[in-house]
């Protein structure tokens, strides 16, 4: 592709050749997990999230414990906006306190960069559902509450995990899954037989801002998702996009994301194993990064600094084995670029 004007680049929040993980691991064992992140992931370490471990823990229940004076409820199944505070609040935030506290233990004496995940805005209005039915994204009203109250949540988490860890550098990543298809208007009603209405994209990137702006750290913005909105997220503040490489098509909007000093977390590895049964190695999976920078056209000396090596997603639905494989080649797949 052809670039114009390079601009100077931002000093990223990260080590040269970092690589970490998009948050989800397999199993129940927090312990376990959040060991096997800081011993494999050194440079740049994540908070685990287990939602092997039910309600609370998926990404949609540990979203809403972030929402300040706006309690949910589980009914049915689905989360709810609920009128005050229950069980199922009180077993989010336990499940996140004993999270934080293996962090914390691992983590202990940390000087680098760590990373946090949730949920983010528009993934949550797309899921949550109102007390009358249907979804909060029906509503203005009800996105602009949980976009505000989310916000405060994760300035709140931001500190905390700041306050735990005095010497590391926080990054907060959104996960937006659901952010394409709200703004196609894609997000089906609960009949099915509909479509909620297309969200415009300045009020996308607006409610994607404010949280973003308060959170007061770095904000990567994850979807493995088609279709990611990369000049949205660079409107809204991003300070770098987490996207499955996979799901690449049109290059463009991906230079020039990159041009204005976005930051790349690079889904170079499948999340489950691929039909032959192996994992790609650390070599097959820098070169795959340094063949698509080769594409963009830009410069090898800016790849390890900009780039972050990940799983193309979660790894929740990955064997203990597979785990380990994957975490393992992308730490010595980012040390890989850092030579170059």
């Amino acid at each position: 592709m052809r670039l114009g004007r390079r601009l100077p680049l931002p000093d990223f929040p990260w080590p040269a050749g970092a690589a970490t993980g998009i948050g989800s691991l397999p199993g129940t064992d927090v312990t376990e997990a959040q060991r096997l992140i800081v011993g494999e992931l050194p440079e740049l370490p994540h908070l685990a999230e287990l939602p092997g471990r039910g309600p609370g823990a998926d990404l949609i229940g540990r979203g809403t414990g972030f929402l300040v004076e706006l309690p949910v409820q589980l009914y049915a199944g689905r989360w709810q906006i609920a009128p005050r505070a229950g069980r199922d609040l009180r077993r989010t935030a336990d499940l996140l306190e004993r999270d934080l506290d293996q962090l914390t233990e691992r983590a202990d004496g940390f000087t680098g960069t760590v990373k946090v995940q949730a949920a983010g805005p528009w993934t949550l209005a797309a899921s949550l559902e109102l007390p009358i039915g249907g979804r909060l994204l029906r509503d203005p009203g009800a996105v602009r509450d949980v976009t505000d109250s989310l916000a405060e949540g994760l300035r709140r988490h931001v500190a905390d995990v700041s306050k735990r860890l005095p010497g590391a550098t926080v990054v907060l990543q959104l996960d937006e899954p659901s952010l394409s298809a709200v703004l196609a208007g894609q997000v089906p009603t609960e009949s099915g037989l509909s479509a909620y209405k297309a969200v415009d994209g300045p009020d996308a990137a607006s409610a994607l801002r404010t949280v973003i702006e308060a959170a007061g750290v770095p904000v990567v913005v994850h979807s493995c998702a088609p279709g990611v909105p990369l000049p949205l997220l660079r409107d809204a503040g991003a300070a770098a996009v987490a996207l499955d490489l996979a799901l690449l098509q049109d290059l463009d909007p991906l230079g020039e994301a990159i041009e204005a000093g976005i930051g790349l977390f690079a889904g170079a590895v499948p999340t489950l194993p691929p039909s032959a049964g192996r994992a790609p190695t650390s070599a097959q999976i820098a070169d795959r990064v340094r063949t698509l920078w080769r594409k963009l056209g830009f410069p090898a000396a800016r790849l390890p600094e900009q780039v972050v090596v990940t799983p193309a997603c979660g790894l929740a639905g990955a064997t203990p084995e597979y785990l380990r494989t994957v975490l393992k080649a992308c730490r010595d797949a980012g040390r890989r670029l850092a030579e170059v």
